[in-house]
């Protein structure tokens, strides 16, 4: 019996997935002047490479693309089992 045949009663077992684009340190009078709309710039941009995270565990890496209006990550390899 294989790995996913043994674990396939787990397929429907939500988890959360979670990628950081980036961090800024702002001033809380940047931040009380930000309106609906507004854009905080980052340093990272598209074709860059990000980590993925299940459960706060790092699993893949990605890199993020951008997709019409959306912004995605696109998974280029597992972390693998030491």
């Amino acid at each position: 019996m294989t790995t996913l045949e043994q674990i396939a009663t787990l397929g429907d077992v939500p988890v959360q997935i979670g990628t950081e684009l980036d961090r800024k340190i702002m001033t809380v009078r940047q931040l009380l002047e930000l309106d609906k709309g507004c854009v905080i710039k980052m340093m990272r941009s598209a074709g860059e490479n990000i980590d993925v995270l299940v459960g706060g565990v790092l699993l893949a890496y990605g890199e993020i693309v951008i997709i019409e209006d959306t912004v995605g990550v696109r998974i280029t390899d597992f972390v693998s089992e030491e």
